[in-house]
Formats: C-alpha cells, sequence, structure tokens
C-alpha cells in the first residue's frame, strides 16, 4: 500500500495519455468480446433443445417441398410417437417488408404435448384450440410492435397471396423462439383453398433413449415413396440452420484476436516511450536504493490498471450493447439470441491482463537493470 500513492501518480502524469490508451484498448476490447460472444448463438440455442423428445419430420428433396396430410395418421401409429402436429410456412409481414418475422401454421390439438416446455398457459393453449383465428406470440415480436394479449392483427402474405386476421391469445415463453408467431393450420389452409399442405411434422416421442428408433421407422415407413422422409432430432434440426452461421462465428473469432494483437503492439509501444521518458527517474530511484524488482513490480503495475480499466470499460460497453441488440432487434433472427456469457468475460479480462503485462514488462526490465551511471549520463 505504501507504494500505490507513487503508482497513481505516475498514472496521472500524463493524463492525455493514459486516458487515449484506456480507451484505445476499451475499444478494441469490447470489438473482442462482441465478436467472440457471437458463437454462444449456437450453443444456447443447440444446449436448449440438446435434450428434447421433439423430432423434425421434413422431404427428403427439401424444407420447400411439402409432405402429404395422409403421412399424419401413419407417423402417429409409429411405435413412441405421443403427438404429431403439422407446420407450415406462411411468412407473413406485419406492416412493411422490413416487418417481417417467422410465422408459421400449425395444428392447435397437439400444441399442449408438443410445446409443454414453451411455458404457455393453459387459457392460451384452451383458446388457441377454440377460436379459429387465435395467435400465439413469442415476447420478442410482442415488445417488438407494442403488442398486447386481446389485440386483432393482420399478417399480410408473401408466399400466398392472401391476408390473415389474427387475435393473440397468449405468449410463448421458456424455450420457445422468442419472435415467432404461431397460428392455426386449419385456418390457413382455408384461405388458401388448398388442404392438406404440411411443410414439417413435428413429433414428440415419449422418451429422449426412444428418439433414434422412432427416427428410423418413420423414414423406413416412407422410403420409396413419392414423398420420402428425412427426420431429425430438434438439436440436428437447428444445428443445420445453425451451420450457416458458422464460418461467420470463425470469422468473428479470428478477427477478435487479430484486434487483441494489433491493439497489444500499440499498448506495448506506449509503455516503451512512457519507460524511455523516465530513465533519469528510474537511474536516481536505483540510487536511492529501489530494487531492480520493485521497480518493474510498479512499472508493471502501472500497465495492469490501466490494461484493465480499458477491458471492464470494453466488457461493460458490449455487454449493454449486445443486451439492447437482442432485446431491441428481433428481425435478427438467430442472432437476437446473443449473449455475453460470464466465460466470454474471463477471456476478455485476462486478455486485458496480458496485455498490461507483456507490453511493460520487456521495457520496464530494460530500464531497471540498466547501468545507474550510464543511464544518468545519457539524459545529461
Amino acid at each position: 500500500m505504501k507504494y500505490a500513492m507513487l503508482v497513481l501518480k505516475n498514472l496521472t502524469r500524463n493524463k492525455r495519455r493514459t486516458s487515449l490508451t484506456v480507451i484505445s484498448i476499451a475499444v478494441s476490447l469490447f470489438v473482442f468480446s462482441a465478436l467472440v460472444s457471437l458463437p454462444t448463438v449456437a450453443d444456447q440455442v443447440l444446449a436448449d433443445s440438446a435434450s428434447s423428445t421433439r423430432i423434425a419430420v421434413h422431404n427428403k428433396a427439401g424444407l420447400t417441398y411439402a409432405l402429404p396430410e395422409a403421412y399424419r395418421t401413419r407417423i402417429a401409429a409409429t411405435p413412441h410417437v405421443v403427438a404429431v402436429m403439422g407446420e407450415s410456412w406462411f411468412g407473413g409481414i406485419y406492416h412493411e417488408v422490413t416487418d417481417a418475422f417467422p410465422n408459421l401454421a400449425v395444428d392447435p390439438e397437439a400444441a399442449p404435448q408438443l410445446w409443454s416446455d414453451w411455458n404457455i398457459s393453459k387459457p392460451a393453449f384452451d383458446q388457441f384450440e377454440k377460436l379459429r383465428t387465435a395467435a400465439l406470440v413469442g415476447p420478442g415480436t410482442m415488445k417488438r410492435f407494442n403488442l398486447h394479449i386481446g389485440q386483432q392483427i393482420m399478417l399480410r402474405g408473401t408466399i400466398y397471396p392472401i391476408n390473415v386476421t389474427l387475435k393473440i391469445v397468449g405468449t410463448t415463453g421458456g424455450k420457445a423462439p422468442p419472435n415467432f408467431l404461431l397460428f392455426r393450420r386449419d385456418y390457413l389452409e382455408e384461405a388458401i383453398g388448398r388442404p392438406g399442405i404440411v411443410s414439417i411434422y413435428w413429433v414428440r416421442a415419449d422418451s429422449s433413449a426412444a428418439v433414434p428408433g422412432v427416427i428410423a421407422n418413420i423414414d423406413q415407413q416412407f422410403a420409396n415413396s413419392s414423398a420420402e422422409t428425412q427426420s431429425e432430432s430438434e438439436a440436428s434440426f437447428i444445428g443445420s440452420f445453425m451451420d450457416n452461421y458458422r464460418a461467420f462465428f470463425t470469422m468473428a473469432e479470428v478477427l477478435g484476436i487479430i484486434v487483441v494483437l494489433s491493439i497489444g503492439l500499440v499498448a506495448a509501444n506506449t509503455a516503451a516511450m512512457s519507460v524511455r521518458e523516465r530513465r533519469a527517474e528510474i537511474a536516481v530511484m536505483r540510487s536511492m536504493g529501489f530494487t531492480p524488482r520493485l521497480l518493474v513490480t510498479l512499472m508493471v503495475a502501472e500497465s495492469l490498471i490501466i490494461a484493465l480499466a480499458g477491458g471492464l470499460l470494453g466488457c461493460a460497453s458490449a455487454y449493454i450493447v449486445l443486451k439492447v441488440f437482442s432485446s431491441g432487434s428481433p428481425a435478427a433472427g438467430p442472432l437476437s439470441a446473443i449473449r455475453m456469457p460470464p466465460v466470454v468475460l474471463g477471456e476478455t479480462l485476462a486478455a486485458a491482463s496480458l496485455i498490461g503485462l507483456l507490453s511493460a514488462l520487456i521495457p520496464a526490465q530494460a530500464a531497471a537493470r540498466r547501468n545507474i551511471v550510464e543511464a544518468l549520463r545519457m539524459v545529461a
């Protein structure tokens, strides 16, 4: 503690340089922490669905090809299947094209069994089964458009040349996607006049252990048919969408590391300049009895304080920005799930510590071990 005032005095000696160094480190670690947080989107989504007993059954030719309505009865008769729900993509917009968000039509009677982990209230489920125009809306979409339960809204079709008028009867929660809107498939089929359009069948098995067997049985039933199926666990199905972001996530991590290395070099240059300016002072302190180890410790402490201050500022800024982005940009799709996990905070502060330590250690050691007489003569 007796050397704390000396460290503080040196930190405030050149306030402009100290402030600019803190800001530069903060900006670089803001970028680093934000970029490194991106892969947590996939990790979080997959973790939420890893233990699910839900199975996605779609056309083997691709998601744009429909499956026959008759498949539902045969899938329901498969051993270990407890619920089957048809789903069709609507793709409507609320007001403008920029107001797009995921909206799907589903079979209402199977919803309670399929979505038992979505925290949908029983009254909402009851209304969804009774009211033909009922809709369940995710909290992200509710907040984005300032919607409320009981409100009537209209979605303009983009895939189908129709509009649907819906009444919000409840909200989703739990592990449900926060930005989805769900309404009844029978209402959609009636509106477009084409019954039996099913994009995906969602199937629930009676246990996680039964999922592989159910997948094999379903695909075997429809092998060599005009509409062969490809069944996947929910985690695998969602993971295939996350794969589209993998290259982007990897690039983000690489860029984050490059940014940290770049600012590390800048910080090292700044620390070296600061030490060079204090060569005479260091020599005088040596002559007064300060040991080289103590001098190195004091200079490294200054650098660590600057780096950690920048790291904390950068982390706090990234946390706030990501929180605002995730809550205010539901249209961003999966990216709206970005959060800064504790591990990223630890990695960022560790990076800040390394910047502070390595940038000052070498020049401080060189200056502290320099011959006292020679150092005084050079600055005289």
